[in-house]
């Protein structure tokens, strides 16, 4: 492929989702490796209480990933390459004025959507907004100012799945459980019209609490009907087949799997917010020591830098009318980290800093070791502790110990919390077995110069995992996602 370098020169671009987690890194990345891109358009949402420019003050350049940025360019720097636009990814064209329309037309030639809400059980009104809308109105976009469109989705539109995913299943009429190419009866257009006109129905009968938990539940089981895992996977697979089920704006679509921890950049172990692993490695940090998972799953981890390096090379190959539809970012198929393996060496490292306790007293749990067993066995399991623990507080309150009863009651509340997160987990640790081929990624990236290998490096089949995990993932999780939900759900009696 045209080497980097030339592709970006001079060249402007539109990023949308700049204030979330891979849009900061992406950002960064993209203004640090490449200082000759003329401009980023940035798409911001105003909030009623604060402008897009000073959200994306707040949110994005102040943000840690941003940091060595200003180092080396100062403000004014960043000014002069960053151009903050108004608007919403969900509306018409964007919500942009005409006038900057006109502007974008004559400059912008990709746009690169990283917008999306990563939502399990979204009310699935927000989840279509976020997911399906986006994508309709920036293509509409795209089409308006003629420029190519890069879409990051999720290796987990596979939905239910064991074994291979390969890059080369068709998108349009996708859904999990089609039996071969000949299997056509899954319509995104007809799903979509279907689910909007639900969805209106309920907000229109509903409101409050009911109307939120209808919408939830109606996007529940929309997903469950064609094999999907959960609603925020079900409308990442529609919004990827509106896109092919258009021919007139160039698209390729990027897939990370679980977005993680950075390995070197903006420097190891950032992270942010609750991301998809975050509780279960809380979890495992605090103790517990039964988990409903199979030993030979490998839960697929792919630290943020390299998902933002993988996306700058695809941007590439995309300007240089080379892409190919679908990358898969992720590093099963090459480098596995089996969960058992991963879960023991989160209790021992929680043991070793004495920071994990058994999540229940010791006293109570006749089983003082980690497990991974089935589903049904860890459910017969948290009943039987249940059940002992219930005993236990009622003997204590009728004793007068109420302090002591209270502590137990907190533990029963931390294993309702355990119970209700592993439902939404088990698609990813129990259910499926899912090796997704990321071999577009790897023969784009052997393409490049080793200059630029070593400024967008994509190399997951090199990552000691251990290591990450100590040294990145661990303590990135302790010090930037919810430091209180460590201490909430470490019960010590």
């Amino acid at each position: 492929m045209a080497d980097l370098s030339s592709l970006f020169r001079d060249r402007e671009i539109l990023l949308t989702g700049a204030n979330g987690f891979l849009g900061k890194v992406v950002l960064a990345m993209l203004l640090d490796r490449f200082p000759h891109v003329r401009r980023v358009h940035v798409l911001v949402r105003a909030r009623p209480d604060l402008p897009s420019n000073a959200r994306f003050v707040r949110d994005v350049l102040d943000s840690p990933p941003l940091r060595p940025l200003l180092e080396r360019f100062g403000r004014d720097g960043i000014a002069s390459r960053v151009n903050v636009l108004s608007g919403d990814a969900s509306s018409p064209l964007a919500g942009l004025e005409p006038s900057q329309l006109r502007e974008l037309s004559s400059h912008v030639g990709l746009v690169l959507n990283c917008a999306g809400l990563v939502d399990f059980f979204a009310p699935v009104d927000l989840s279509l907004r976020a997911n399906v809308d986006s994508v309709e109105r920036l293509l509409e976009l795209c089409a308006e100012i003629d420029a190519k469109l890069l879409h990051v989705s999720t290796c987990y539109v596979a939905g239910e799945a064991d074994g291979l995913i390969e890059e080369t299943e068709p998108i349009r009429g996708f859904y999990p459980r089609r039996k071969g190419q000949g299997d056509t009866r899954f319509s995104a257009a007809g799903e979509l019209a279907d689910c909007r006109e639900t969805a209106t129905e309920l907000s229109r009968s509903l409101e409050g609490t009911a109307r939120t938990e209808a919408l939830t539940e109606l996007g529940r089981v929309r997903a469950a009907r064609w094999g999907w895992v959960n609603t925020y996977t079900y409308t990442k697979s529609i919004g990827e087949q509106v896109l092919d089920l258009q021919d007139e704006v160039e698209f390729a679509i990027v897939r990370p799997a679980i977005v993680e921890s950075a390995l070197r950049y903006p420097f190891p172990g950032w992270i942010e917010g609750g991301r998809t692993a975050a509780p279960l490695v809380l979890m495992a940090l605090g103790g517990l020591l039964d988990w409903p998972a199979r030993p030979d799953i490998s839960l697929e981890i792919v630290p943020v830098d390299l998902v933002a390096a993988a996306t700058l090379v695809v941007a590439g190959e995309l300007l240089a009318g080379k892409a190919r539809p679908v990358y898969h970012l992720a590093g099963t198929d090459v480098n596995p980290y089996p969960l058992e393996d991963l879960i023991q060496l989160l209790c021992t490292e929680a043991r070793g800093n004495g920071s994990g306790r058994a999540s229940v007293p010791i006293w109570l749990d006749p089983w003082p070791r980690v497990q991974l067993m089935s589903s049904v066995r860890a459910e017969q399991r948290r009943r039987s502790r249940r059940e002992r623990i219930q005993r236990v507080r009622g003997l204590m309150e009728g004793l007068g110990r109420r302090n002591l009863a209270a502590r137990l009651r907190v533990v029963e509340l931390q294993m309702s919390f355990h119970e209700e997160t592993f439902r939404q987990y088990l698609p990813f640790i129990q259910d499926n077995r899912y090796i997704f081929e990321a071999g577009n990624i790897r023969e784009a990236f052997a393409g490049l110069s080793t200059e630029e290998k070593r400024a967008l490096p994509w190399d997951p089949e090199a990552i000691a995992w251990p290591a990450y995990w100590r040294d990145c993932q661990i303590p990135g999780i302790r010090k930037w996602v919810q430091p209180e939900a460590v201490r909430e759900w470490t019960f010590q009696l």
